[in-house]
């Protein structure tokens, strides 16, 4: 790899890093080639971009950004890399566990680090917590619920009680 083309792949990870707000470290190193299509295949499908690249490339894209923000990502670069980059905060997590499991228990692609929503998540033992992280969507939702949910409790005694008095008014005149 020439000097320009280290500066293209370079510029090519910035824009990448910059794009998307989350991004996961894994080792995909003894995985066969068949493997590593299937688990870029399922990250197409579930709109996750995954990038093979040099980790003296990847340090240098993150260091022109924010050094000091992506520090907790330098350690985790070493041994084959590949980058999961999603606008979902788990999707890589749960993309990694579907395929560890549909490749019989596999170990691999091992997760080193994750950077989501400016948290660093630091080892393969994360992975667990990173699934069962909620979506900003998922927490709108919950928020919504809780709010709904003591109005719809006024309204069904609301509605209740006017089933009670109409039906005391309707039974005296009948009378």
């Amino acid at each position: 790899m020439n000097k320009d083309q280290k500066n293209d792949a370079i510029e090519l990870l910035k824009s990448k890093f910059s794009q998307y707000s989350n991004f996961y470290v894994t080792n995909t190193e003894s995985l066969t080639v068949a493997q590593v299509n299937d688990l870029r295949k399922v990250c197409f499908d579930k709109q996750v971009e995954m990038k093979v690249a040099k980790n003296t490339l990847i340090r240098k894209a993150l260091e022109s950004l924010d050094s000091e923000k992506y520090a907790g990502v330098f350690d985790s670069l070493h041994g084959v890399t590949a980058l999961m980059f999603s606008d979902s905060p788990k999707e890589p997590a749960l993309i990694i566990s579907a395929f560890r499991k549909a490749n019989g228990k596999l170990e691999k692609p091992v997760l080193k680090a994750a950077f989501v929503a400016d948290e660093v998540f630091v080892g393969d033992n994360q992975l667990t917590a990173l699934t069962n992280i909620k979506t900003k969507n998922e927490l709108i939702g919950e928020v919504i619920g809780l709010l709904q949910s003591p109005a719809k409790r006024v309204i069904a005694a609301l509605l209740e009680k006017g089933k009670k008095e109409e039906a005391g008014v309707e039974a005296p005149a009948a009378e």
